[in-house]
């Protein structure tokens, strides 16, 4: 590697008055470290192709400086400088290539450390593994498989964890390359097969996408997108489980298109999908919701030129280099490595979680590392989650709905329990039913139904959906009910509003969870002084309202409405009987066409009582009218009159009149009627 290659690369993202302290670096390493400083260069590009900050760049270059050296570091790049190579010095020697057991362990935990503590020092090391794995044909047969199976191991899982796709692949292939060289180099001659080919479709689409971007007013650039031997052939494995080959691969050909900003990327997605049609169910939106990595775009796989399919990945600039290079982009976009706490807190949550459980063993510290395990759909399709993930936890990861209708699970192609435990290469497949619904056991720990945060959250928001539902249909109930009872026409809508509640809905719930009562409902329509909104009383204008009890004019209230206090009401001058007060929603006056004959009124502070007519229906049977009698008049109410029907179903009806002082006090009376054995309604009459 040339030096100025390295301080070119570095030079396009990196202040101009810091290159000079970069040279400075490399010159005290080819005095300190003649051997190794063209080896440094290798690091040091890789990490400058990361964007990493110049005092990683200058570490990189004195990696292999002695203890003795360091005071030399320090005064002429810096205790920044002088402080990361020690760490990656610690780093190394607790993580010597080769070591097994306890002593791997104990540098798994210390890299641990590392990346919760000084991220830069890890991703320095990640560039010395890459460079090592660009050499490793100078290395004995046998030290090789074991370099590359610990980087298929650790190394690329953890560059998968931090966000760097672009270490990813490159470790994840050159492992392969030295593990298992005869399958590498059988994909690799698929993928020349029609390379040729792919070229020509891939320019020919990059055109037309590029001639409709051109239509839109933003910054857009459009590239192909390769993918890793590695993956290919885990797919390929994958798929021969299932009678599937190499063309039934569609990811193979893939574009992204990256853009400015977010609402242009969906502007973008508009666009694609009005060129070619969509497969829908490989429709992925990872900008909304990001996955645990960080990781940001817009999948989606459309039918290029109506016969083949191909892969669109659409994101932001910024987007783009945070995927390829995860952590190490916010070294370049946010100075000192700002922003990167939510990036490396899960690893702080392994580091407890490893002291804890210190006899843990390496495979599992891999998992850890990884956070999550790989399960695949039916359809082959990839889905990350949590060690320790059950079916159900799969189901809601798909699909809400998938996971509440879930009524069992096939794994692997096996009947298995919706508490098993999935691992990584599981293909799960989803049994449904239309009426099953989420069961309280799946809340007990003990049975282990649901493990991930994301599951419980929705099994608890389903269970408060039907909480709610259920009190809206019980409240809507009562609320019907007692209106019936009343004679009375207000809309729900109508006594929401009166109640200071936003909708009906909620009017439903609070009624039937019990924060009100129907008598505070009863209150507030006894105290409205507003007539129905239904239709407008038109009065004739006066001077004064008339009140009830006051002036010369005969009055009396109408036997058509049988208003009572409480009821809003206005008065109808009859030619010679004075005047008949009637409740303002009565049909006589909603249809009344002399508007001058109505007036105003309002009852006043008299206290009397009034004739309301009640209707009862009820079983017979025998003492059911001496028990509605006997109540009555237990509560000091007198009849004027009744009258009973009896039918051929056993039934019978029985209408009395009782004289009553108030809505409220009717509303009483009606519900302790109701609550008499045999008694099936009771309402008012009107």
């Amino acid at each position: 590697m040339e030096a100025t290659k390295v301080w070119q690369k570095a030079k396009g993202y990196c202040e101009e008055d810091s290159l000079p302290n970069l040279e400075r670096a490399y010159d005290l390493a080819r005095r300190i470290n003649p051997e190794g400083a063209e080896y440094s260069l290798d690091i040091t590009y890789i990490l400058a192709e990361m964007g990493m900050d110049v005092a990683s760049l200058q570490a990189s270059l004195l990696l292999d400086t002695s203890g003795e050296l360091l005071g030399e570091v320090e005064d002429s790049l810096g205790l920044e400088a002088r402080r990361l190579i020690e760490e990656t010095a610690k780093l190394n020697i607790a993580f010597k290539g080769g070591e097994r057991g306890a002593a791997k362990v104990e540098g798994m935990r210390k890299m641990l450390i590392s990346i919760a503590d000084e991220p830069r020092v890890v991703l320095i090391w990640l560039a010395v593994r890459l460079a090592l794995m660009r050499h490793l044909k100078t290395i004995s047969s046998q030290r090789r498989r074991e370099i590359a199976q610990e980087t298929l191991d650790i190394y690329a899982p953890l560059s998968h964890r931090l966000g760097i796709w672009e270490l990813k692949w490159q470790l994840e292939d050159l492992s392969f390359l030295y593990l298992e060289p005869v399958r590498y180099r059988y994909i690799q001659g698929l993928l020349r097969k029609g390379k040729k080919e792919r070229e020509v479709f891939l320019s020919r689409a990059i055109s037309v996408l590029n001639s409709k971007l051109a239509q839109g007013d933003f910054k857009s650039e459009v590239m192909g997108r390769p993918k890793n031997i590695y993956s290919i052939s885990q797919k390929m494995e994958r798929y021969s489980r299932e009678g599937k080959g190499f063309d039934h691969i569609r990811d193979i050909l893939a574009l992204r298109i990256l853009l400015g900003n977010v609402v242009d990327c969906y502007y973008a997605l508009g666009m694609v999908h009005s060129l070619w049609h969509p497969i829908l169910s490989e429709f992925n939106d990872y900008i909304a919701s990001p996955k645990e990595n960080g990781y940001q775009s817009l999948h989606t796989t459309v039918m290029c030129f109506g016969t083949t399919p191909l892969e669109i990945q659409i994101r932001t600039f910024d987007m783009h280099q945070s995927a390829e290079y995860g952590i190490a982009a916010h070294y370049r976009y946010k100075g000192e490595g700002g922003g990167l706490e939510g990036k490396v807190s899960f690893l702080r949550q392994a580091l407890e979680w490893q002291k804890e459980f210190p006899e843990i063993d390496l495979p599992r510290i891999n998992e850890l590392l990884a956070e999550q395990i790989l399960v695949y759909t039916p359809k082959g399709d990839i889905v990350e989650l949590p060690p320790g993930s059950t079916p159900l936890d799969f189901a809601y990861r798909i699909h809400t709905e998938l996971g509440h209708h879930c009524t069992g699970a096939k794994i692997n192609g096996k009947l298995s329990s919706l508490n098993s435990r999935l691992k990584s290469g599981d293909t799960v497949d989803i049994i449904q039913g239309r009426e099953a619904r989420p069961s309280l056991d799946w809340f007990n720990p003990d049975l282990g139904y649901v493990n991930t945060s994301h599951a419980r959250e929705k099994v608890r928001q389903w269970f408060r959906k039907r909480e709610k539902m259920e009190a809206q249909g019980k409240g809507r109930e009562i609320l019907e009910r007692e209106l019936k009872k009343l004679g009375m026409v207000e809309s729900a809508e109508q006594i929401a509003k009166l109640l200071n509640y936003e909708r009906a809905d909620v009017l439903y719930a609070a009624l039937g969870c019990g924060e009100i009562t129907t008598a505070q409902v009863v209150l507030k329509l006894e105290q409205k002084e507003a007539p129905p909104e239904k239709k407008e009383v038109k009065l004739a204008p006066r001077s004064a309202g008339e009140m009830w009890g006051r002036g010369e004019l005969l009055k009396r209230l109408a036997g058509c409405c049988h208003p009572i206090p409480g009821d809003e009401i206005v008065g109808y001058v009859t030619r010679g009987r004075g005047i008949t007060i009637h409740r303002q929603d009565c049909s006589n006056i909603l249809h009344e066409e002399e508007v001058e004959r109505l007036i105003p009124l309002s009852w006043g502070e008299v206290q009397r009582v009034y004739p309301v007519a009640i209707q009862i229906e009820a079983w017979d049977r025998v003492g059911l009218f001496r028990d509605i009698t006997t109540l009555i008049a237990s509560e000091g109410i007198n009849i004027s009159h009744m009258s009973t029907n009896q039918h051929d179903d056993s039934t019978v009806i029985i209408s009395f009149t009782l004289e009553i002082e108030g809505v409220s006090r009717l509303v009483h009376i009606l519900s302790r009627i109701e609550s008499i054995p045999e008694v099936k309604s009771v309402v008012r009459m009107t």
